[in-house]
């Protein structure tokens, strides 16, 4: 069975390094959205970032738990306060 390539836009790959730096943002939200999966959007944050970028990157989301729904302890997503609800 062959592997496909999706051919990325430059204004998608600026959104998966955005996603990738977001805290709260899991892999699999990106893996939905352009169905790359954790190890695809490593291999492409160390082609696209500098060397020190990824490093620090890497250390910030390794081991965080707001990065894979699974080990979330929230189910929602972020909480909202009742008096900023639109009413």
């Amino acid at each position: 069975m062959a592997v496909r390539k999706k051919i990325l836009t430059v204004d998608e790959i600026s959104r998966i390094i955005e996603m990738a730096w977001e805290d709260r943002t899991p892999f699999e939200a990106i893996e939905s959205s352009f169905e790359l999966k954790e190890a695809e959007v490593i291999r492409l944050m160390r082609q696209k970032m500098k060397p020190s970028s990824f490093k620090i990157w890497r250390a910030r989301v390794s081991g965080r738990k707001t990065k894979h729904v699974a080990r979330r302890g929230f189910l929602l997503g972020r909480h909202v306060c009742p008096t900023q609800r639109n009413r």
